[in-house]
């Protein structure tokens, strides 16, 4: 599945591309991620933790930067882990290409997420949108972490776990909103 967004950063190009080769520091913004070793070689081992609805999914694998192209900005990871309940697998690969955008930068994220098991039995509209959710927490974060930096703070601060209700309830007034769109907003303009 194939999933893009985009967010802002009210920081630099340079600032904010310079905070993307904190591998630790940017992991520490997912809500629900934890770096648990450095592997070398641009890889190390972590767990994510989900909560979609009354389903607690947590994987452990790896994430393995697989290019860092400093003249265009971008860097892409491919991530790999099995549920730790044998429930199923996640692999992912993530691009994110940074670019100004007025006085800040634009990420452009673009996730290609295959998914079995547990997790696979959510539908592709349920998945976007906690992905989106899972997003603009992560650009939150990232926002907070840059200025924390900037105030001379260098202490990586975990993020909070990605809490099941919250993202869930936020997660489900996406879908609403979509439904009201598509169903109410035609039969509204025809009348």
């Amino acid at each position: 599945m194939l999933i893009n967004q985009d967010f802002e950063v009210a920081q630099p190009v340079a600032k904010v591309w310079e905070f993307f080769g904190d591998i630790p520091r940017v992991a520490s913004c997912l809500p629900g991620a934890k770096l648990t070793e450095n592997l070398g070689d641009d890889k190390y081992g972590g767990e994510v933790a989900v909560r979609m609805g009354p389903v607690k999914l947590q994987f452990a694998g790896t994430a393995q930067i697989t290019e860092r192209d400093e003249a265009a900005k971008r860097i892409a990871v491919h991530a790999a882990g099995a549920e730790q309940r044998g429930r199923g697998q996640a692999a992912m690969d993530i691009t994110a290409l940074l670019s100004p955008a007025g006085r800040g930068t634009k990420v452009s994220v673009t996730q290609d997420l295959q998914l079995a098991g547990a997790a696979a039995q959510y539908g592709r509209g349920m998945i976007s949108d906690v992905t989106a959710v899972l997003m603009r927490d992560f650009a939150t974060n990232l926002a907070s972490q840059i200025a924390a930096a900037e105030r001379g703070e260098t202490a990586v601060q975990a993020a909070a776990p990605a809490g099941g209700f919250a993202i869930g309830l936020r997660a489900m007034m996406m879908a609403l909103s979509r439904v009201f769109r598509r169903f109410f907003l035609p039969y509204q303009a025809a009348n």
